[in-house]
């Protein structure tokens, strides 16, 4: 796993807790930074990066794109 893509599974994994977290959180977090965070890692993904992820991160599919990169099997819909 490259650099980029350690840091877009961290960021997901924030985003994951901090939106579980809304339900009970006062105030609710500012979850917009973490969203900007994930495009500006998109788009310095290397070329070598696996198109299925660009194409995770691109559709916005979070939860598909986080369990790709932990080599999970991603269903498909």
């Amino acid at each position: 796993m490259t650099e980029v893509e350690q840091e877009i599974l961290q960021t997901l994994l924030e985003l994951e807790r901090s939106a579980a977290a809304m339900p009970s959180a006062n105030p609710k977090p500012n979850l917009l930074p973490l969203f900007t965070r994930l495009d500006d890692l998109a788009k310095v993904l290397p070329a070598s990066a696996d198109p299925q992820l660009r194409h995770y991160l691109q559709r916005r599919s979070y939860q598909k794109a986080r369990v790709f990169l932990q080599g999970g099997v991603v269903p498909n819909d």
